[in-house]
């Protein structure tokens, strides 16, 4: 056990080099390996909303917190969070400093290869059990680490990389999948299963949110009764569709308001909500704060992170 956390220090430490080597004096990096995002932070953060994408989050430096609804998940080097849905969550980086920096990666979910994969492996381990929760943490291990080390050493290796990224790539989604959270992912690539039908009605709701529905449209959707839909869509989320419906129409407001400079009342407007009055209350209650007042400490927050780089 002791060469095994020693070997995860050591592949973890290399992998922070590299990260601050690439990200510098930036927070966050989207790399030129498609799907691979480095992440920094020199303090720890308020918890605060995000959509967390079909992925995998390793820490190694410091500590962060994922909650989605009332399930919390904190992980460091020795754990990894696999996200098999596109989720409404908070996160919190929950250990950092200037002089130890924060430092993580996330790894975007390539469905098509988890799909392929799933076919390769032995008949007995491809029938997936009922869905769970769309979100969980699992126990990190050297050859998976090691994989992800190689994959980002490729970051600077422009020769290799076009050949070897997604052979690495799916090194990395096979150990996954052949571990503790490989059950998330065989709910969400398995023909037929509950979790792919989940999966596309979320897919459309992604898309569609700014809409009205009835639950029974979207339970005809992922060919289920609404009783089931229901429960299954609850149980991989924690929430109820609509719910899930106003956590997309919320994040986007603040991301319109923030991002675009529009006013309260014309994002409300852009994300669907026909009243003025009760956009503000939901959001109020959703963020914690009026969106004037929201708005203001995003870019309170926006122009500190700034100052300190």
């Amino acid at each position: 056990m002791t060469n095994h956390k020693d070997a995860i220090d050591v592949i973890s430490e290399n992998i922070a080099e590299r990260i601050k080597h690439h990200v510098g004096s930036t927070f966050n990096l989207e790399t030129s390996i498609p799907g691979l995002m480095f992440y920094r932070q020199n303090s720890p953060t308020q918890c605060t909303t995000c959509v967390a994408e079909p992925s995998i989050a390793v820490v190694v430096q410091g500590q962060k917190m994922m909650a989605l609804s009332d399930k919390s998940f904190h992980f460091d080097r020795y754990n990894f969070l696999v996200t098999s849905l596109d989720l409404p969550a908070r996160v919190q980086i929950k250990q950092a400093e200037n002089a130890v920096p924060y430092l993580g990666f996330v790894l975007k979910l390539d469905f098509a290869v988890l799909s392929e994969l799933l076919m390769r492996m032995p008949i007995d381990t491809k029938k997936p059990k009922a869905p769970s929760s769309g979100m969980g943490m699992g126990a990190t291990t050297p050859d998976l680490l090691d994989a992800c080390f190689r994959l980002i050493k490729l970051l600077d290796d422009e020769a290799s990389a076009p050949i070897l990224t997604p052979l690495i790539k799916k090194e990395i989604f096979w150990r996954v999948l052949n571990s503790d959270q490989g059950v998330r992912l065989k709910s969400i690539v398995s023909a037929g299963s509950h979790g792919l039908r989940i999966a596309k009605v979320i897919e459309w709701l992604k898309a569609n949110f700014s809409e009205s529905y009835a639950v029974e449209e979207l339970a005809e959707r992922a060919q289920m009764s609404k009783s089931t839909f229901h429960h299954h869509f609850r149980e991989m989320t924690s929430m109820s569709p609509l719910q899930y419906q106003k956590s997309l129409k919320l994040m986007e407001a603040r991301r319109l308001m923030v991002g675009e400079q529009i006013d309260a009342s014309n994002a409300a407007y852009r994300v669907g909500y026909e009243s003025p009055s009760q956009f503000s209350r939901e959001y109020s209650r959703f963020f914690g704060n009026s969106p004037k007042r929201d708005v203001e400490e995003q870019w309170r927050l926006i122009e500190g992170q700034v100052k300190a780089s």
